[in-house]
């Protein structure tokens, strides 16, 4: 079966010499929801902006370390990859750009180029996936954060995604948002890539999950082994989650 993703060897270097990857390698199969750790800096969102093309910002000329698909990223297939990579950034309001919850949700379907009658049949759809139909005439700026964020999922979900790639999803919301968006995300089928500080998160929705640090992998294995080792756990900067700590006695 071909991979939902695969990254093979993935170097990358900030204009100003920073070595952010160095060598990642990883395959994400499809429906697969794999959770993405480490500490701040260890490459986690450097890597998320290489898996839909928006870095590097000037595509080389050789073949692309990153396949969507079984399709290495090239300039020519950039649209097709990005509709099929759907990315959640961390900062909602770095994604909600238009004046109402409608028009936001609506950009991505109409750079599509669909008919009208389809892109508001997938709005209507993919803020009822959200928990926010009716929200569609609604200020954006006037939504609280979990509503931002799920606004930002419905933007994303309307373009169809076969791959969803999020950063840090439920880094702001309270308790009830988090466990709201975490029951919304278990319900979407496509292939998931979380990169969280939320553990239990991990715990509850993530199977398989990636530990980067330095901008390297240095473990990808099964969510609860990884972090039940608590000497890789905390040679990271990472800790064992709370739920793991009566399933795992010392």
């Amino acid at each position: 079966m071909t991979p939902a993703l695969e990254v093979d060897r993935l170097e990358f270097s900030y204009p100003d010499g920073h070595r952010a990857l160095c060598g990642v390698s990883f395959r994400l199969a499809p429906g697969e929801c794999v959770a993405l750790l480490g500490p701040n800096g260890s490459g986690k969102s450097t890597l998320l902006l290489h898996l839909n093309g928006l870095l590097p910002e000037t595509p080389g000329r050789g073949e692309s370390p990153v396949r969507v698909q079984g399709e290495a990223i090239t300039r020519a297939r950039l649209a097709r990859i990005r509709r099929q990579v759907g990315l959640l950034f961390q900062d909602p309001d770095d994604q909600l750009f238009c004046a109402t919850v409608a028009e936001d949700v609506a950009f991505g379907p109409e750079q599509l180029g669909l008919p009208p009658a389809e892109v508001a049949g997938r709005v209507d759809r993919a803020l009822a996936a959200v928990g926010l139909a009716g929200y569609g005439p609604r200020d954006t700026h006037h939504l609280s954060q979990g509503e931002k964020r799920r606004a930002c999922l419905a933007g994303v979900l309307a373009c169809e995604p076969s791959i969803l790639v999020l950063d840090e999803p439920t880094s702001d919301l309270d308790p009830r948002g988090r466990r709201e968006f975490k029951a919304l995300l278990r319900g979407i089928p496509a292939a998931k890539l979380i990169a969280t500080h939320d553990l239990e998160l991990v715990v509850e929705l993530c199977p398989r999950a990636i530990i980067l640090d330095h901008g390297g992998v240095v473990a990808d294995g099964p969510t609860l082994a990884l972090l039940a080792d608590e000497a890789l756990m905390l040679e990271h900067g990472l800790e064992r989650p709370h739920s793991l700590s009566h399933r795992h006695p010392h």
